[in-house]
Parts: structure tokens; C-alpha cells; sequence
């Protein structure tokens, strides 16, 4: 469609006008406070062939920092999911056409799903305010999250504690919470959220886990035989740099916030950082990739303080770590094709723990290694622990499957909890009575 002639803007000035207001927008988001989203949308292409899947993968290339991909180019199964700023949208979607990609648009406008979730968290706190109480199904901020930890540890004393393990980049404290019937150095099991730190629902998932562990212990058989031969730790904030930043400036950051010198962009993938695979595909070695790696294995303070506390502990069983969004269930390895020692092991498993979780809301989970599944992903968390020995390491992708993405309704959350917590469960009860 053309521009409305006699105005004296042609589609040069039109935009090139388009991009000084957004430009000037930003400035003015920035003054206070939240980055704005304005006229963002999320498309979603479906690729027939691995041709298709390449010209997706060099737009990253093309426009780089401005197509963030939510659901990158994998493979012809699986579709890629887009977040394209208002600013390039024309171009990139010329792009697609001119290549004959197929798009559907699955969110015309990522501001008002942000405006929305930013009032529901407003009136929850209102409301909390009032009545003092915490709200499991919404979304809080890290000071809320850490002032309910410190409740959470003042009223179940008797059987969780606060363990200190590092801080951040940022010099934020990095916090787990410990379960235990007493006793030390007893195997355990170890769960974590949030090390991408816009993936909110995994949070809201983690503390509610967390509550249902404290409410159920001596009422479920399962969780009770656990905790009485095994310790349960849980990490609910990652990367806790990065979970603040989303809430102060930038809604949809993924990586942590921390910074070199000479180096323009900031933060580095987490879940990228781990020595298993380092620099293998699926990472990137640029700095201003959502996925770049960092500099060298572990060479970012929350992940070498998950390292240094699973390895000191030295009797870990099990290890989840909890992401979103795509609905599966997977388990090593990211960083290569080849199938583990017991991958039958942990396909029946992911498969018994998928059919859990379906009994409670009917929702489906895909589950399988993480390469085949999802896609090629070197230097992640769940790799690492398999090679140091933790032979149950599973990574969750929550709800849902791409109709909101990262920005799931706070009225999803807690059936989103409890299903997950029926997998975990499982996954939990195999640990017990399959001892190593």
C-alpha cells in the first residue's frame, strides 16, 4: 500500500519520521523507567525446509539486536517465533516475503500484553497491601521475592533454610532455599528458575513449589519419603540482575547484566556459560547475541556459584532447571547428537513424568533429548551436570506453546504449578528408588 500523497512525506521521510519518534520514545521510556514496547509484534513462520530455516537464521545476522528471536530456527517441526520492533517491521517482513516465508502474526502488540500484566501486578500489590498476605498467582518483583523467601524460612524453620551461595554480577545476593529433614551432606536434589530472566512464569512456579513442599511434607507420601532420606534445593532467581532489570527497564532481557571493557553490548546467556560443550553450536560468540557465551566456561559469577556449590556438596542425584516456553520436558544432551548411557532411562521417565502432568490440566508436553527436541545448544546447565555425574538432569520449557510467550498471564500461573510440580514429583520419586 502506498502513502497518502500531498502530504509531502514520501516513504523515505515516512520512515525515517517513524524512527525518531520511537527513537525519542525510547529516550522517553528510559526517563521513566520501562522500556517501551509500542507497535512490537511477534511473528511466527513455520519453515518447510533447512533453505528456509538458513534464511531465518540470517536475518540475526542482518538485524542484529533488533529480531529476538523467542523460539529460534531449529528445524522444520518446530516453529520459529520472532519478536520484530515496530521500527523494522516493514523491512523485515519484505524480507520474508521476498523469500516467499509464510508468516502468522501471534502477537500484534507486545505493549498491551505488558500494560496488562504491569495493572494485574499493580492491583495484586494493592491488594496484598492490604490484607498481608502473598499472592502465589502473581507475578512479584526480586525485593518481594526475597522478602517472601526470608517469611517463608521465619515460619517453616523447622524445615527450610536460606543458604548464601555468591552474588551476582551486580553484587546482588544469589539465594537458595534448603529442605531438609536433618542430617548432613545427604544426596539431594536441586531445582532452578529464572536463569533466563524474562521467563517470569518460571519464578512464579519455583515459589510456588516452594510453599508446596513446606505445606505438604508429612501429607504426601512421596515428597515425605523424599525429604526424609534426601535434601531438596532451589534456586527461584538465577540470574537475579537480570530478573530486576526486567522490572525496572527492560520487560524481555534474557541474559545477566554484566559488562567488559571495549565491549559495547552487555550480559551474557547463562545457560550458554557452562564448561560442557562451551562454543559448540547453538552459542554465539558475539556480544550482542541474545545467545553469546561469554568469554570462557563459568566466567560468569551465578554460574560459578551454582558450579562451586554442587560441586563442594559432591552428592547431587538429580537437577531440573525450569525455562520457558514451548511445553517440554528434555534431558541431555543440548551440545551433541549423541545419545547418554541411559537415555532409555531417562526417556521413560521424562515420558512417565509428561503423563503426570497431563492428568492435571490436560495440557501436552513433547519430551526427548534436548538436541533432537528442541534444538543444538552447547555450554547448558543440564549437560553439565550429567558430565559431573548427576545422572537424572532434566530441563523444563513451561506453558505456553506461543500464544503469549514470555508474558504469560499471572492466571496461568498456578496451574502451571501444579502440573509441573506432578513432573517434578515423579521425577523426585524415581530419584528415591533408584539410588546410585
Amino acid at each position: 500500500m502506498q502513502d497518502t500523497p500531498g502530504d509531502g512525506t514520501g516513504p523515505g521521510l515516512l520512515s525515517v519520521d517513524q524512527r525518531t519518534l520511537l527513537v525519542c520514545c525510547f529516550i522517553l521510556a528510559a526517563a521513566m523507567g520501562q522500556m517501551n514496547f509500542t507497535g512490537d509484534q511477534v511473528l511466527r513462520i513455520l519453515a518447510k525446509d533447512e533453505k528456509e530455516l538458513s534464511l531465518l537464521r540470517d536475518l540475526e545476522g542482518l538485524k542484529p539486536q533488533k529480531v529476538d528471536f523467542w523460539r529460534g530456527p531449529a528445524r522444520p517441526s518446530l516453529p520459529v517465533d520472532m519478536r520484530v520492533p515496530f521500527s523494522e517491521l516493514r523491512d523485515v517482513k519484505a524480507y520474508l516475503d521476498s523469500h516467499g516465508l509464510a508468516y502468522n502474526i501471534m502477537i500484534k502488540d507486545i505493549q498491551v500484553l505488558l500494560d496488562e500484566e504491569r495493572e494485574a501486578m499493580a492491583k495484586s500489590r494493592r491488594l496484598e497491601r492490604s490484607t498481608s498476605s502473598f499472592s502465589y498467582s502473581s507475578y512479584h518483583t526480586l525485593d518481594e521475592i526475597y522478602s517472601w523467601i526470608d517469611n517463608l524460612v521465619t515460619e517453616y524453620s523447622d524445615i527450610v533454610s536460606k543458604i548464601h551461595i555468591g552474588n551476582s554480577f551486580e553484587n546482588r545476593s544469589i539465594l537458595v532455599l534448603k529442605f531438609s529433614t536433618g542430617g548432613s551432606q545427604r544426596p539431594a536434589i536441586w531445582i532452578d528458575t529464572g536463569i533466563h530472566s524474562r521467563e517470569w512464569i518460571t519464578h512464579a512456579t519455583g515459589i510456588w513449589i516452594a510453599k508446596k513442599i513446606v505445606s505438604e511434607y508429612g501429607k504426601d507420601c512421596i515428597l515425605t519419603d523424599t525429604l526424609k532420606a534426601m535434601d531438596i534445593f532451589i534456586e527461584l532467581v538465577t540470574n537475579p540482575d537480570g530478573f530486576a532489570f526486567t522490572h525496572s527497564m527492560n520487560r524481555l532481557w534474557r541474559k545477566n547484566k554484566s559488562s567488559r571493557p571495549g565491549i559495547f553490548c552487555i550480559g551474557v546467556d547463562l545457560n550458554r556459560n557452562w564448561k560442557s560443550g562451551f562454543g559448540g553450536n547453538g552459542s554465539n560468540n558475539n556480544p550482542c547475541s541474545e545467545t553469546y557465551r561469554g568469554p570462557f566456561p563459568q566466567s560468569e559469577p551465578e554460574v560459578a556459584a551454582i558450579v562451586d556449590f554442587i560441586t563442594v556438596h559432591g552428592n547431587f542425584k538429580a537437577l531440573i532447571s525450569i525455562h520457558s516456553y514451548s511445553q517440554m520436558l528434555m534431558y541431555p544432551y543440548g551440545h551433541s547428537l549423541e545419545p547418554v548411557l541411559n537415555q532409555k532411562e531417562l526417556y521413560d521417565l521424562a515420558q512417565e513424568a509428561v503423563k503426570a502432568l497431563r492428568k492435571v490440566n490436560g495440557i501436552e508436553y513433547i519430551f526427548g533429548s534436548i538436541s533432537t527436541t528442541l534444538y543444538v545448544a552447547s555450554g547448558i546447565t543440564v549437560d553439565w551436570a550429567y558430565d559431573m555425574g548427576i545422572k537424572y538432569a532434566f530441563s523444563f520449557e513451561l506453558r505456553d506453546t506461543g500464544r503469549y510467550g514470555f508474558l504469560l498471564p499471572a492466571s496461568q500461573i498456578v496451574p502451571t504449578a501444579q502440573e509441573t510440580w506432578m513432573a517434578i514429583r515423579t521425577i523426585m520419586k524415581h530419584t528415591l528408588n533408584h539410588p546410585y
